[in-house]
Parts: structure tokens; C-alpha cells; sequence
């Protein structure tokens, strides 16, 4: 493949999954007939963003893989023969938890899965509550339309591992992503915020010459516990090239299916020109080990 079609399903949430799920797979069929090969959708689609307080009640969201969810994402991605991306609450076991991206086949089969590697515990993300953090290493998963590097989220603000998923062969780095700020930010905090988003993944795209699809929802969800209060998710999913050029954006408040299509012969013209890979001092990156040089 030399072109790929893809769309990003950035859209809101309520607490009905089947409702969430059945808004998705409209998306996901609008998209498909407009011509779409790869579907990537947003993280933890299928209910709001829990997170926002540590209840042990909310485990009953998390579902085993396979299971429900992915036997209705898998069917749709037959249906329609796109590859999807998707974001689950994974039960693996009682007291084990993860949050997992599940990658489907056009066949509907599960091409592969990758659980969530760094996990956040910050103001309305509590995530260490809920999530183990993954151990299936940063390993991209190979579908019809190419080797697909998926991290989720809090990933995507670490260096270390889009560089090892394009070490281990990815065509394309992909975040689903569920960010937002605290309505109460000033306007220039969530300015700041937004643009660090942004810069940092463009930045991942630009030292690895590789194209990024970030898909994140929208829509303000108020916490479980105090109504009054909650996050306003930002929307802003976009995707670039591996010269970390924008080429597609969603607003900041609307559900939208964003459509792109990805040049797949450039990361080599880029990667040529500038040779990042080749002139990694690999000698020298021991201390990367460590948490910190005292």
C-alpha cells in the first residue's frame, strides 16, 4: 500500500454502553462508506471517563477481552472490512484490570491487543485505581493495512515509547486518547495545555519519521460523585505526517468523523533525509535506565 484512508471517530459519551456503542458503529459505517480502511476510535468509547473518582463500583464496567464489546466491534469490522481500533476496560482477572487497546482484522478477528504502559494518577485521572499497567511491551500489531504502533493516552507524552514502536517497525503511531482540562482553568492554562498536546505529539511524528493519529472525545462529563464539577474533554483529534505536518484536525466541541489520507511512501522519503535512526548513540543511552541521574 502506498495511500492509506483513515478516520478518526472523535465523539461524546454518556453512561448507556450500548448507546456509546451504537453511536460508534454509525460512525464507523458513515466512515467506511466514504471510504475509510482504518477506523481509529477514542479511549474508553464505551462509557464516560470514569476516572474522575476511585469508586470500587466502577469495576463493573471492565469486561473480559474477548467478550461483549469485542464481539460487537469485531462483527462491525467484518460487516464493513475496515480495520478498527479500539479501547476497552479489559477484566483479565478478578483484581486485575487493564485499559486495552484492541485492534481488529477486516475479517473481525483480533489482530492484537496493547495494554496501557504508564498510567496516570493526577486531579480527576485517577487511573492507578483502576488500571495495572500493561505487560505486553511496546510491540506494533501487523494488519492488511500496515504494522500499526497503538499506545493509549498518558503514552503519549513519553519519548520512549513512540521511538520503540518505530524501532520495532511501526508505519504509524496511534493514540486513543481521552484529555481534557478543569473548566475552572484560566483561559490561558488551557491554552497551554491544548498546545502541549499537540507539540508533543507532532514532536513524536518529527523524531521518528513517522505519521500520528490522536483521537480524542469531546464534551464536558461531570464526576460520579460531585455533579457540579467534572472535565471538559477538548476534542482537537487530529492527524500528521512523519515531518509532523498537520494534516487533519477536529474542532474543540463537536462529534465529528475526521478523514485523512495517509501518504505511506513518505516516512521513507523523510527518514532519508533526515537519518535519525542512524545516528542514535545507542553507546551512550545506558542512564536511560534510570529513573534519574543523581
Amino acid at each position: 500500500m502506498t495511500s492509506l484512508k483513515v478516520a478518526l471517530i472523535q465523539q461524546s459519551c454518556t453512561s448507556r454502553r450500548d448507546d456509546n456503542l451504537g453511536k460508534t458503529a454509525q460512525m464507523v459505517r458513515q466512515a467506511a462508506q466514504s471510504g475509510a480502511q482504518l477506523v481509529v476510535l477514542q479511549e474508553l468509547h464505551t462509557s464516560t471517563y470514569f476516572c474522575q473518582v476511585e469508586s470500587p463500583a466502577l469495576f463493573d464496567l471492565a469486561e473480559p477481552i474477548p467478550g461483549p464489546s469485542t464481539e460487537t466491534l469485531g462483527k462491525l469490522a467484518e460487516e464493513l472490512s475496515v480495520v478498527i481500533v479500539a479501547s476497552l476496560f479489559e477484566r483479565r482477572a478478578a483484581g486485575l484490570y487493564h485499559n486495552t487497546a484492541v485492534v481488529f482484522e477486516k475479517d473481525g478477528s483480533i489482530a492484537g491487543v496493547y495494554r496501557k504502559m504508564h498510567i496516570p494518577d493526577d486531579p480527576g485521572f485517577y487511573e492507578k485505581f483502576y488500571f495495572t499497567p500493561g505487560d505486553l511491551g511496546f510491540n506494533p500489531i501487523k494488519t492488511s493495512v500496515g504494522t500499526l504502533g497503538v499506545l493509549v493516552c498518558w503514552d503519549q507524552w513519553y519519548p520512549e515509547a513512540a521511538r520503540l514502536m518505530a524501532l520495532a517497525g511501526a508505519d504509524l503511531l496511534i493514540y486513543p486518547t481521552a484529555i481534557g482540562w478543569d473548566p475552572d482553568d484560566s483561559v490561558e492554562e488551557q491554552r497551554r495545555q491544548y498546545d502541549a498536546w499537540v507539540t508533543v505529539q507532532r514532536g513524536h511524528a518529527v523524531a521518528n519519521g513517522l505519521p500520528v493519529l490522536a483521537v480524542n472525545r469531546v464534551g464536558f462529563e461531570s464526576s460520579l460523585q460531585q455533579p457540579d464539577i467534572g472535565t471538559k474533554f477538548w476534542g482537537g483529534s487530529f492527524a500528521t505526517g512523519p515531518q509532523g505536518e498537520i494534516l487533519a484536525e477536529a474542532s474543540r466541541e463537536n462529534e465529528e468523523i475526521i478523514e485523512v489520507e495517509i501518504d505511506l511512501t513518505r516516512s521513507e522519503e523523510v527518514r532519508r533525509i533526515w537519518p535519525f535512526l542512524r545516528d542514535r548513540r545507542i553507546d551512550e543511552y545506558g542512564d536511560l535506565l534510570k529513573r534519574y541521574r543523581d
